[in-house]
């Protein structure tokens, strides 16, 4: 004999209801009214022939042969979502998004990204900026180069390169009136901040230095991103506190100098960061290898 599956709406409403153990959050998540939760549940119970819920004054309880029948209707749902999840990934299979800093992008990760390309032509890599930590399956990203110490939970971290702090300026700043051959000199120049995550680079490399740490405090600019603070150092506006990645290539181009041999390691490092169960895909793992080979090289 045929078995006849029950309506498919019953059993969400049921699945979502047995969940929440409420008909008021299940149809708001479901994005129906209370009542057509109601009728859901009962022409289910009707189909079946087995009363699902006990309902006594505000509140909500599962019978026993409900208690019996969600587990299988509950892994039913999850293979549903698995399967389509599988299916519509299989489309994006060429697509690797990568999520990273603003300025991490625009000056070290861009000015590689062609040699990748080159070399994985049929990978569409699609890059997005953020401050923010990354929710890998909301914002769907396959990888993001975090800023760390290499521990996220349910993360794999391959670890990619590390900086050190130094002040940078202009070449035409060094030829100015104002000599800048020892770090005394800085208070005679507009230091360029970056706010936020960078804020504090000024004062750890002055302690290095054995400066008071007063004189980050002397009148400068403050910019929110530290590829736009690198920037107003290279036009000559200032003095801007580089860090490694984000300055070597404007280094070896010479576009920026380096006025001091006093140099800080950063306590911290980058890391390619993925989920767990993503990690080994053919497209990120081409990724992965071309970044660690990229990290120690030129663009």
């Amino acid at each position: 004999m045929t078995s006849r599956l029950p309506s498919l709406n019953g059993l969400r409403a049921f699945e979502a209801a047995a969940r929440h153990m409420s008909f008021t959050l299940a149809a708001s998540e479901l994005n129906v009214t209370q009542t057509a939760i109601s009728h859901q549940i009962r022409r289910l119970e009707e189909e079946l022939g087995v009363r699902l819920f006990v309902r006594q004054n505000r509140s909500l309880s599962l019978t026993p042969d409900a208690a019996e029948y969600l587990p299988g209707v509950r892994a039913a749902f999850n293979d549903l979502r698995l399967a389509t999840d599988r299916l519509l990934r299989r489309d994006d299979d060429h697509v690797l998004t990568v999520s990273t800093l603003a300025s991490l992008a625009a000056k070290w990760l861009l000015p590689r990204l062609s040699a990748f390309q080159e070399a994985h032509p049929g990978i569409d890599v699609r890059i997005t900026t953020s401050t923010s930590l990354v929710d890998f399956h909301r914002d769907k990203v396959d990888a993001a180069i975090r800023y760390g110490r290499g521990q996220w939970a349910g993360l794999r971290a391959d670890w990619l390169m590390a900086d050190e702090l130094f002040p940078v300026c202009s070449p035409s700043l060094l030829q100015g009136g104002k000599p800048l051959k020892c770090p005394e000199d800085l208070r005679d120049h507009v230091l360029l901040h970056t706010s936020n995550a960078n804020s504090d680079d000024w004062r750890l490399w002055l302690t290095a230095a054995g400066l008071p740490t007063d004189v980050s405090k002397q009148p400068g600019v403050t910019f929110d991103l530290l590829f736009v603070t690198l920037q107003a150092a290279i036009d000559g506006i200032g003095v801007a506190m580089g860090r490694t990645s984000y300055v070597q290539d404007d280094i070896t181009k010479g576009r920026l100098v380096v006025p001091f041999k006093i140099a800080l390691p950063a306590d911290a490092g980058f890391y390619l960061v993925s989920p767990q169960g993503r990690a080994d895909t053919p497209k990120l793992s081409a990724f992965r290898s071309w970044l660690g080979a990229a990290a120690h090289t030129a663009p």
